[in-house]
């Protein structure tokens, strides 16, 4: 009861994709400075939009449902161990975003018990969602025709049987660990085709059926909660790579297809000379 209470009163997750997107995209693509985060690490911006899209959301959560918990990038954790938390993301691809590529989007994950689901991807400014709970996934997007009406579809992965047909996706190999990049690299010799940028994008594109495996590491749980829910709706898995549960984030995979989710497995595993 609660549950639908959450999804369904006032079209809860829409308006939370409502409120971030009304914070973002004034900021978008304007001379918009970004401070950095990693304190002399690999470049980790962060900008006035991620910051007023997060706390538009938590303070809209917190209104309506006091009870429950929210882990968000920006500004941390807060009851985290309640039964329902909201795991919040408010530019997933910051990089794409200060350069004015529309390849990033909030994410806004609901975990029950700590297992994620529900989940939304909201590209507020080519206005597109991506959303599922684990049983289906649907994509919402502006109307190709005279009606104006948006449309929406059902999203379903593709069936790709070998590593030799799949293309691969991965944010970039610069941003896999040093001591795993070769790893990837003998995954990536294997596949047909390998793109990187994407961030969020991609793992919804891999929903929609248009890739088939993505490889990272370095993962956070507002990284990834979202989607779960979102690929395992359109028929996908995504697990780590020793195939436990994705919820926590860590060495990502997630496949379209469940065979080459196990190929790309077991070549993570492979030994390199």
């Amino acid at each position: 009861l609660e549950f639908r209470r959450v999804l369904f009163r006032s079209k809860f997750v829409e308006h939370l994709a409502d409120v971030s997107g009304e914070a973002i995209l004034p900021f978008f693509k304007t001379s918009l400075s970004a401070e950095d985060k990693s304190l002399g690490g690999v470049f980790d911006p962060v900008t006035e939009a991620d910051r007023a899209a997060e706390l538009a959301m938590r303070q809209l959560i917190s209104n309506s449902f006091p009870s429950h918990g929210i882990i968000g990038e920006e500004f941390g954790s807060s009851n985290s161990e309640a039964e329902y938390v909201w795991v919040l993301d408010p530019i997933d691809g910051t990089k794409s975003f200060i350069c004015g590529f529309p390849t990033w989007g909030t994410l806004i994950g609901l975990t029950h018990r700590g297992q994620a689901c529900y989940g939304m991807m909201s590209q507020p400014f080519i206005r597109e969602r991506f959303y599922g709970d684990g049983r289906a996934a649907y994509w919402r997007g502006p109307a190709r025709t005279a009606t104006g009406i948006d449309e929406r579809r059902k999203l379903s992965v593709r069936a790709c049987p070998s590593l030799e047909k799949a293309t691969l996706m991965t944010t970039s190999p610069l941003l896999i660990e040093p001591e795993q990049r070769n790893v990837f690299q003998n995954v990536e010799k294997k596949v047909r085709m390998s793109r990187y940028g994407g961030d969020c994008y991609a793992y919804c594109a891999l929903a929609g059926g248009h890739v088939d495996l993505i490889i990272e590491t370095g993962i956070n749980a507002y990284d990834i909660v979202a989607l779960i829910p979102i690929i395992e709706g359109a028929g996908g898995i995504i697990t780590t790579w020793q195939g436990e549960p994705a919820t926590n984030g860590g060495r990502i995979v997630a496949a379209g297809d469940r065979r080459i989710h196990k190929q790309g497995l077991d070549a993570l595993s492979e030994k390199i000379a």
